[in-house]
Parts: C-alpha cells; sequence; structure tokens
C-alpha cells in the first residue's frame, strides 16, 4: 500500500466513524481534473479533502478546486500523515467556525 494510500485510508475510517456522507469521485478521462479525493458532506456542508504523502503538495489545479470548495461555502482540507489523526478535530472545528 502506498502512503497515500494509507492516508486515504484513514480518511474514511475517520468519516465512517463520524457518520460522514463520503465518497471517492471517479475520474477515469471522464471526470473532473483537480477534483478532491474524498468529497462528502457532514452536517450540511460539503467537504472535500485531498489526501497527500510525503510531503508531496497540491497542484495548481486541486488548489483552485479546494478554494473553489471553500468560496462557495464548503470545508476543503489537505491532509497528510502529519495530520490525518486530527482530522475529526479539523472537520468540527471548521463546521463549528461556519456558525
Amino acid at each position: 500500500m502506498t502512503p497515500e494510500a494509507k492516508v486515504k485510508k484513514k480518511v474514511k475510517a475517520t468519516l465512517d466513524a463520524m457518520g460522514v456522507y463520503h465518497f471517492p469521485p471517479f475520474s477515469g478521462g471522464y471526470g473532473h481534473s483537480g477534483v478532491p479525493d474524498i468529497v462528502g458532506c457532514y452536517k450540511g456542508i460539503f467537504l472535500g479533502i485531498e489526501c497527500k504523502a510525503n510531503g508531496n503538495k497540491t497542484t495548481a489545479i486541486q488548489k483552485f478546486n479546494l478554494d473553489r470548495i471553500n468560496s462557495c461555502g464548503g470545508v476543503s482540507l489537505i491532509i497528510d500523515e502529519d495530520n490525518v489523526d486530527q482530522l475529526r478535530e479539523i472537520i468540527n472545528h471548521e463546521i463549528q467556525s461556519r456558525g
């Protein structure tokens, strides 16, 4: 399993434990470039989560999509092996900060 796959697995397990509706969007040539690895909804707020590992950074198109999610009132997150264990707290903080 790749380091990024390990991050995705932990993210999905955390989201499941929280009761978050989520799924990995299919791109396979027919999807939209730069869509976050995992999208979902929690307490009425749209979530976009980009998973990274080994210090990898978002691409320009990924950053554009994450910024669009934020500008539309959603929550976009970049989660890696350094912050994946705090994902529950990060999501709850972001949801609370929106009122």
